[in-house]
C-alpha cells in the first residue's frame, strides 16, 4: 500500500494567502520525510466561497521539494482547457520531476465554471474524450494529424514530449458508472473522489476492471483513491471539514455529483463511510480495510481543509510517517 498527499490548496474568502505557499512547501517536505510516495493537487475556477491556487504553476514550484515523489494534478478539468497546452505543460512537469509525473483528468460538474470560460456544459463529455485523444497523440506521435469536432492539428509536432515513453500515467476521475466505464477504456487508472463511499469504491473499481477486460486492455497496474484523513479525533476537524463539504453541497446545483442531502442530514455518518479519521492504530486498520475490501493500493490523503491550522496538518503528516512504517 502506498500513501500520498492530496494537498489542500483552498482557503476561505478573506484569508491572507501571503504565508500559505511557505506552509505548502513545509507540508511537502514533511510528507516526503514521512515516506509518502506521491503528491497531487486539485483544480477549480471561480471557486467562491473558497480561494484556490491553480494546479500547474503550484506543482512546478513544489517539484524540487517533492524530489522522488510522484507528482501531478488531480484533477485538471480537461473540457475547460486546451489539450495542446495540457499535453505540453504535463510533458514539462514530467521532465521537472525526473519522469515521475502523473496526470489526473476530470469532466467538471459546476455550471459556473463552464459559463465563465465560455464552454457549453453539454459539450463536456465529447470535449473530454477528444482532448484525451489529442494529448496521447502529442505524447506519442512524431507528427500529429488530428481532425476532430473541437480541435484540428495538421502535421505538427509537440514542442516537448514527456520523459516517460508514451507519457505519464493518466488517472481519470468520475464517481458514476458511465464515467468509470469511460475511464476503463481511456485511462491507466480510475481515481474516485472522497465522496464515493467505501462500498462504492469497491463496486465501481470492479466495474473499471471489467470494462478494461472487455475492451481487450491489459489489467491496470494500480488503483488510487482520494480520502480525507486526520490522525486524531473527529472533534478536532469537524468544523473545517464541514465547511468544505457544505461549500461542495452549495456548488453541486443539479449535477448530482455531490450527495448534498447526505452531507446535510448527518455529516458524521457521511464521513464514517468515506473518510479515514482516528488514532494512529485506527488509521492503520482503516487503510488496511480499504485495501482488503476495495483492492486499492494507493491512497492519497488530504489532511487540511479551509480553516484548519498549519500545525495540526503538519502533525497529521508526521503521524502518517509512523502509519507508513506500520503498513510496511
Amino acid at each position: 500500500m502506498k500513501l500520498g498527499l492530496y494537498m489542500a490548496t483552498q482557503w476561505r474568502q478573506g484569508a491572507d494567502l501571503g504565508p500559505e505557499l511557505k506552509n505548502l512547501i513545509e507540508q511537502v517536505r514533511v510528507a516526503r520525510a514521512s515516506g509518502l510516495a506521491s503528491l497531487m493537487v486539485g483544480q477549480h475556477f471561480v471557486s467562491s466561497p473558497l480561494q484556490m491556487f491553480q494546479a500547474m504553476p503550484l506543482l512546478a514550484r513544489l517539484a524540487s521539494e517533492a524530489e522522488g515523489m510522484r507528482l501531478g494534478p488531480g484533477l485538471l478539468l480537461l473540457p475547460l482547457l486546451n489539450p495542446v497546452v495540457v499535453a505540453e505543460e504535463t510533458a514539462t512537469l514530467d521532465w521537472l520531476t525526473g519522469g515521475n509525473a502523473i496526470i489526473g483528468l476530470g469532466l467538471g460538474y459546476r455550471q459556473e465554471e463552464f459559463d465563465s470560460i465560455g464552454i457549453p456544459f453539454k459539450e463536456r463529455v465529447p470535449r473530454f474524450v477528444e482532448g484525451v485523444e489529442v494529448i496521447k497523440k502529442l505524447w506519442r506521435d512524431d507528427v500529429v494529424e488530428h481532425r476532430g469536432r473541437f480541435h484540428t492539428l495538421t502535421k505538427v509536432q509537440a514542442s516537448i514530449r514527456p520523459k516517460q515513453p508514451g507519457g505519464p500515467p493518466i488517472w481519470m476521475a468520475g464517481d458514476v458508472e458511465a464515467a468509470v466505464r469511460r475511464a476503463g477504456k481511456l485511462a491507466d487508472a480510475w481515481i474516485p473522489s472522497p465522496m464515493v463511499s467505501e462500498e462504492n469504491v469497491g463496486r465501481l473499481g470492479a466495474l473499471f476492471r471489467e470494462t478494461r477486460k472487455a475492451a481487450g486492455l491489459a489489467p491496470a497496474t494500480e488503483f488510487p483513491i482520494i480520502r480525507e484523513c486526520h490522525v486524531g479525533s473527529m472533534d478536532e476537524v469537524r468544523e473545517p471539514l464541514g465547511f468544505k463539504y457544505e461549500a461542495y453541497a452549495a456548488w453541486s446545483g443539479e449535477s448530482g455529483f455531490v450527495p448534498k442531502d447526505g452531507i446535510r442530514a448527518d455529516f458524521d455518518k457521511f464521513a464514517r463511510n468515506r473518510f479515514i479519521i482516528g488514532s494512529e492504530s485506527q488509521v492503520v486498520d482503516q487503510i488496511g480495510r480499504y485495501g482488503e475490501r476495495t483492492g486499492t493500493d494507493h491512497i492519497l490523503l488530504r489532511v487540511q481543509w479551509p480553516g484548519l491550522d498549519q500545525k495540526t496538518a503538519v502533525r497529521t503528516l508526521e503521524r502518517l510517517g509512523r502509519v507508513v512504517e506500520k503498513l510496511c
